[in-house]
């Protein structure tokens, strides 16, 4: 299925043909253009991409939420550093990916 992108303001239709008007935007239709297949491939790899970052980021929150809940318990010290540790790593990684989701969209890479 051929991808239209919209020049004004760079959302990507799917589809036979451009939208009348951008969904986004409402740019008219002569304000799309149609995507080379090498751009098409890239627009994908980027969607597939960005879904598994996102994917990640709900593990880790959720890791957020599970570590909390073994240092709340205080077991015995070594269980309550490491969930210290694994909620450290967690934050750490978020802003990581945050920051990188920022760039691909500040470079159109979402998709």
């Amino acid at each position: 299925m051929p991808l239209w992108k919209c020049q004004v303001c760079g959302f990507v239709f799917e589809g036979l043909e451009a939208p009348d008007k951008c969904p986004k935007c409402g740019a008219p239709k002569e304000q799309f253009k149609q995507l080379s297949e090498q751009e098409v491939q890239l627009v994908l790899r980027s969607r597939k991409t960005n879904y598994l970052h996102m994917k990640v980021l709900t593990l880790l929150r959720e890791l957020l939420v599970v570590a909390e809940e073994i240092e709340n318990d205080n077991l015995d010290p070594p269980c309550v550093k490491l969930a210290k540790e694994e909620k450290e790593f967690a934050l750490t990684t978020i802003q990581k990916i945050m920051a990188e989701l920022e760039t691909h969209m500040k470079r159109s890479k979402w998709g």
